[in-house]
C-alpha cells in the first residue's frame, strides 16, 4: 500500500512533497504560503471522536423542527428533509434529489465512511475495504455541501420574518454543530498517519 506522498495546494494547485513532520508543524505553499499539512498527535483518534460527535448532532437534526412559523394563527414546522420533499411534489424533481443528496445523504455518507474507517483502527483492527472508502470519502467530501444548506435557511428565516413570527428550531443549532464538527474531523484527519496505520495492519 502506498501512502499520500505528494499533496496539491487547494489554493494554487502547486503540488508538493508530503514530509516527515514533527507535532504541532505546519507546512505551507511554497507559492502562494496556503496551509498543506498539520501534524497532530493522535489526530485518528481526534477525527474519530468528531465523526461520531457530528453523527449524534445530524440524527438529531433529523427528528426536530428547522423552522416554525406561525402565520394567521397557523403554525407550520419543517424538518431537515421537508425542503427536497416539498421539490419533488412540485415537479422540481432533480433539483429536489440534488438538494436531498448535499443537504442529507452525502454529510450522512461522509460520516458514516469517516466512522467505519477509523473505529476499526482505534481497536487495532483493519476496515474493510479501506482503500475504497477512502477514495469515495474524497468524492463526496465536496457534494456534503450542509454548511451552504444552513445559510440557506439562515436566509429563509430573514425572509420569512418579514411576514410571520419566525423560530429556530432544535434541529438547526444541532445541523450547525453536525456542520463543525464533520469540519474538525476532516482537518484534524492526518491521512500520512491513516495510510501508515493502514500499511501497518495489513503486515500483520
Amino acid at each position: 500500500m502506498m501512502a499520500e506522498t505528494y499533496r496539491a495546494c487547494l489554493e494554487c494547485d502547486l503540488l508538493h512533497e508530503v514530509a516527515d513532520m514533527h507535532s504541532g508543524e505546519v507546512g505551507f505553499c511554497r507559492r502562494c504560503g496556503a496551509p498543506l499539512f498539520r501534524k497532530q498527535d493522535n489526530s485518528l483518534d481526534r477525527s474519530l471522536v468528531f465523526a461520531l460527535t457530528g453523527l449524534i448532532f445530524f440524527i438529531l437534526a433529523n427528528f426536530f423542527p428547522i423552522l416554525e412559523f406561525e402565520l394567521n394563527g397557523n403554525i407550520q414546522s419543517n424538518r431537515l428533509i421537508d425542503g427536497s420533499i416539498e421539490f419533488l411534489k412540485g415537479g422540481y424533481g432533480l433539483l429536489g434529489l440534488l438538494v436531498l443528496f448535499s443537504s442529507v445523504v452525502a454529510p450522512l455518507l461522509v460520516l458514516s465512511f469517516l466512522i467505519s474507517i477509523l473505529l476499526p483502527l482505534k481497536f487495532h483492527r483493519r476496515p474493510l475495504f479501506a482503500e475504497n472508502q477512502i477514495r469515495i470519502l474524497v468524492h463526496l467530501r465536496p457534494w456534503a455541501m450542509a454548511e451552504i444548506f444552513v445559510i440557506g435557511v439562515m436566509v429563509a428565516f430573514v425572509k420569512l420574518g418579514d411576514f410571520a413570527d419566525v423560530s429556530i428550531g432544535i434541529s438547526l443549532f444541532a445541523f450547525v454543530l453536525t456542520v463543525f464538527a464533520t469540519l474538525l474531523a476532516y482537518t484534524t484527519l492526518d491521512m500520512k498517519d491513516l495510510w501508515y496505520r493502514l500499511g501497518e495492519l495489513q503486515k500483520i
